[in-house]
């Protein structure tokens, strides 16, 4: 599927934060984004518990999962994502080390894009937890390779058990 300007689009984002409050963090996020023009937040996933990704000690993650719709094409979509980290005051200093709020593009409806800024479907979230956990609440019958849905990939993640669902 190619995007059509103007057309709005179902796509996915991943969130995660793990320093200063993560829970205001991920609010103020999705509050961000659905009043971007051509987003609009149109499911979240409950909030999670997860332990961090690679090598660099630090604190669990808070992480959700969104659907939105979006006129934006791919690549703007992301622009935009990182836009709002940094207006949330995220820096890029350590990479897999503690982030205020970080983002992540998903999926873009059924589009398979290998551009330098952006691979979507994205291209490690069949091996992790923290993503297929939240993803698998809000939109479980997404394909993301190969004919693979999120249900299908979460059946065989390891991790699933470091992922913990959070009540508040």
């Amino acid at each position: 599927m190619t995007h059509v300007a103007g057309a709005w689009q179902r796509a996915a984002l991943g969130l995660g934060s793990n320093m200063g409050d993560p829970k205001a963090n991920l609010a103020r996020a999705i509050a961000l984004l659905d009043a971007s023009p051509g987003i609009q937040v149109r499911d979240v996933s409950p909030a999670y518990r997860t332990p961090p990704w690679g090598p660099v000690p630090q604190d669990d993650y808070r992480n959700i999962c969104l659907v939105i719709e979006t006129t934006l094409a791919p690549v703007d979509l992301l622009r935009r994502c990182l836009a709002v980290e940094k207006l949330m005051g995220r820096v890029r200093d350590v990479r897999w080390g503690p982030r205020l709020i970080d983002i992540d593009v998903l999926l873009y409806e059924d589009t398979k894009l290998d551009h330098p800024e952006l691979t979507v479907p994205h291209p490690r979230m069949a091996e992790r937890a923290f993503v297929l956990v939240p993803l698998a609440d809000v939109w479980p019958d997404a394909v993301i390779g190969e004919g693979l849905t999120v249900a299908g990939a979460l059946a065989s993640c390891s991790g699933r058990e470091g992922v913990i669902r959070l009540e508040d």
